[in-house]
């Protein structure tokens, strides 16, 4: 057995650190219902994963990011990372965006449900779409395709990573819906929660007065000509 004892004793290309803490589940179940896209415009419009997809139908996606960086087409270090998850945990896995080979496919999927995993965020490929598409475990990812991955490494789990546009840390809300996936910092959880609600009730408002037809016809020729358009 290989003796580590800090991340320098690592060889070169793996590093396994430390679960970060897991979101309470108060702060998931507020979060459980809230539409990725109102997340994102509280979020400044940009922050979203670019390209990925449900293949699991339209099962929302609420949990605590364990995250895991591995070589293009290697699924070593995620097996590994799966028998560390927690139930409650999405495995969040940049696997360099190549859809070459898939990383994660059906028998990662039983290990996942058999171990509570809340989901999988892939920048790269699943395999096995059929038994995704039950519903039972989100599988976003950026494509599916039969052939499989080498299992050889090398690979890091709980540190930074960029997945499909998306920055996100060990311990990290990871929300999933139809729409998409976004990520919440744990510290900002409060903040971005209050944001929501109240652009969620704006919303409703505005959602009253189109069915009213109470809107300000000259709301948007107001805006046009504040950016110098001239009608």
């Amino acid at each position: 057995m290989l003796n580590v004892n800090t991340v320098d004793d690592w060889p070169t290309g793996f590093s396994i650190l430390p679960l970060a803490e897991q979101i309470p589940n108060d702060w998931l179940g507020k979060f459980s219902s809230m539409p990725s896209a109102i997340i994102s415009d509280c979020l400044g419009r940009n922050v979203s994963a670019l390209g990925v997809k449900p293949y699991h139908g339209f099962t929302p996606m609420c949990g605590t990011a364990l995250t895991v960086r591995t070589r293009p087409g290697d699924n070593l270090i995620i097996l590994k990372a799966l028998q560390m998850a927690r139930p409650g945990d999405v495995l969040v896995i940049d696997g360099g965006g190549d859809v070459s080979r898939a990383v994660v496919g059906g028998l990662m999927r039983a290990m996942a449900l058999k171990a509570g995993v809340a989901g999988f965020v892939i920048n790269g490929a699943l395999r096995d779409r059929d038994e995704w598409s039950d519903g039972d475990m989100p599988g976003f990812a950026l494509g599916c395709v039969p052939r499989g991955p080498s299992s050889d490494g090398p690979g890091e789990i709980n540190v930074p990573i960029a997945c499909a546009g998306l920055m996100v840390n060990p311990g990290d809300l990871i929300i999933g819906d139809c729409d998409g996936v976004v990520v919440v910092a744990a510290s900002e959880l409060p903040t971005i929660y209050n944001r929501c609600v109240e652009l969620l009730n704006r919303e409703k408002g505005v959602r009253n007065s189109i069915q009213s037809n109470t809107m300000d016809k000259k709301r948007f020729d107001v805006m046009l000509r504040e950016k110098g358009c001239p009608i």
